[in-house]
Parts: C-alpha cells; sequence; structure tokens
C-alpha cells in the first residue's frame, strides 16, 4: 500500500473517495492501523483522557506529544502521520514555530491547531517553513471551559456562517486540512463544499471527505460514556484489526457514520 500524503488525499476528495483516520499513541496499534488500510493517524491529545486518565486534553504536555509521536512513527509504513499541537503551545507565531518543529522532527507530516480566525498568521507562516497545518473547528476541546462543556457546535444560522467564514479564511491563510467536530450534519456537508483542501469529520455527519474516531472509543474501552458520533467495532468485530478494517469499509462504503451517529 503507497504511503499517504497530502497530494493523495486531495486527490481521493476530488474523486468523492472517502477517507479514514484515527488515533494512535504507540508502535504497536500504528502497525494494526497500517494493516488495515487506514489513510491517516492522528496522536491526539486526547491521550490525556484516554491513557492519563485526565477528564480534558488540557494537562497534555508538549514532551508527551513529541514522545507519542515518536512511538508513532516508529511504528508507521503507510499513513499520514497528524500531530496536535497541545494546549497553549501556540500562543505566539514564535512559539508555535518552534513546537511544530519538534513535532515534524518526531515524525509528524502536518500538525493539527484547535482555533478560528486568529489562527491565520500562524498557519501562514507554519506553511511558509513547510510545516502542514489542520485547522481543527467546531468543538474544540482545549476550549472546553470556554464552551461550557462538550456541546455542538454551529447550531444557530450566525454560529453556523461563522464556522463556514471561519474555514474559507483558514484554507486561504494556508491550512491544507480542515477538522471539524460536533456540528450539525448540513453544516459539516456546506463546510466540506466551500474549501477544497480534504475536511475530515467527527461528529459532522457523512458529507466530510474523511472520518476520524479516537482509537480507544473505536475499540469500546473508553472508560467515560461513549459520545453519540462513537461506535464499538471491537463489540461488532471481535478482534483489533477486524474492527479497524470494519471500520474503513463502513466509512468507505457510506455506511458509517449513520443518523444515529450525527447532530442534526
Amino acid at each position: 500500500m503507497p504511503k499517504t500524503t497530502l497530494h493523495s488525499l486531495t486527490r481521493l476528495k476530488q474523486e468523492g473517495t472517502k477517507a479514514t483516520c484515527v488515533t494512535s499513541y504507540d508502535a504497536s496499534f500504528t502497525q494494526r492501523i497500517n494493516q488495515a488500510g487506514i489513510d491517516i493517524i492522528l496522536v491526539g491529545d486526547s491521550l490525556g483522557m484516554v491513557l492519563q486518565g485526565h477528564d480534558s486534553t488540557l494537562p497534555v504536555s508538549m514532551e508527551q506529544m513529541v514522545y507519542h509521536t515518536r512511538c508513532v512513527q516508529a511504528g508507521n509504513n503507510t499513513a499520514l502521520i497528524m500531530a496536535d499541537m497541545p494546549f497553549m503551545s501556540y500562543r505566539t507565531v514564535e512559539q508555535a514555530m518552534t513546537n511544530a518543529t519538534d513535532l515534524m522532527q518526531a515524525g509528524a507530516q502536518i500538525v493539527k491547531l484547535e482555533g478560528g480566525l486568529w489562527l491565520k498568521d500562524t498557519v501562514n507562516k507554519l506553511l511558509e517553513q513547510g510545516i502542514p497545518v489542520c485547522a481543527h473547528l467546531g468543538l474544540t476541546p482545549q476550549a472546553v471551559n470556554k464552551l461550557g462543556g462538550y456541546r455542538v457546535q454551529g447550531k444557530t444560522p450566525e454560529q453556523a456562517a461563522s464556522l463556514l467564514n471561519e474555514a474559507v479564511e483558514l484554507e486561504a491563510a494556508g491550512a491544507s486540512m480542515i477538522l471539524l467536530e460536533c456540528v450539525p450534519t448540513h453544516l459539516g456537508k456546506a463546510i466540506t463544499a466551500a474549501v477544497s483542501v480534504p475536511v475530515i469529520g467527527i461528529g459532522a455527519g457523512p458529507d466530510t471527505d474523511a472520518q476520524v474516531l479516537v482509537l480507544y472509543d473505536l475499540l469500546g474501552i473508553t472508560p467515560s460514556k461513549p459520545a453519540r458520533f462513537v461506535k464499538d467495532y471491537l463489540l461488532q468485530e471481535g478482534t483489533v484489526l477486524s474492527a479497524l478494517e470494519a471500520y474503513v469499509t463502513e466509512v468507505k462504503n457510506h455506511q458509517f457514520p449513520a443518523p444515529e451517529h450525527c447532530f442534526n
């Protein structure tokens, strides 16, 4: 299987072929993810919740993200590796440059930042230096305290218009991908159509170019109550590899997410 690149993901979008993404934090799971044919691995700051037992992603450090990115890189042969920039690691352009450099040198091919239009200069400057950026919009877990909890975003016409504008403006600033979390299905569809870069969805409906799930959610081993957009593939399939393969098949065949995993 050829290695996934930003170019190949853009081609999939143009062809109307769905791409798949899951989180990983180590080499062993990464090898299974490669065997299943998953396109993108997200080294997510979700590790703060599923590995470290915190109630948010906020405690995750830059050093921990670099460590886990190295672990994933060691086990990876085919997937594009995207790594999260953790909380308060990109307050300034200069800080973002330093920390993104560390993630890229650890094995990432693209970094993910949470935020809106205030990221435009950072996105632009990172791209100038050869560091692609995925802009994370909608529910941004690093801003959970500001948002008042893990809530669906973009529900009003004004909020939806603002998120669509942010996606368009961040693409213009140089974002190579957009990740949409917990937005109504119609908004996920509208933003995907409005930008030329790949859009990854989690709780954003079936019309985004790709889907992402936290690996531990996909395997049904997250200790907390699963979110609406989660499906337990291990319960359905019985083994880790077959669960990952079923996820790939259902995303590419437009079976996942189903209506019960979406927000109106």
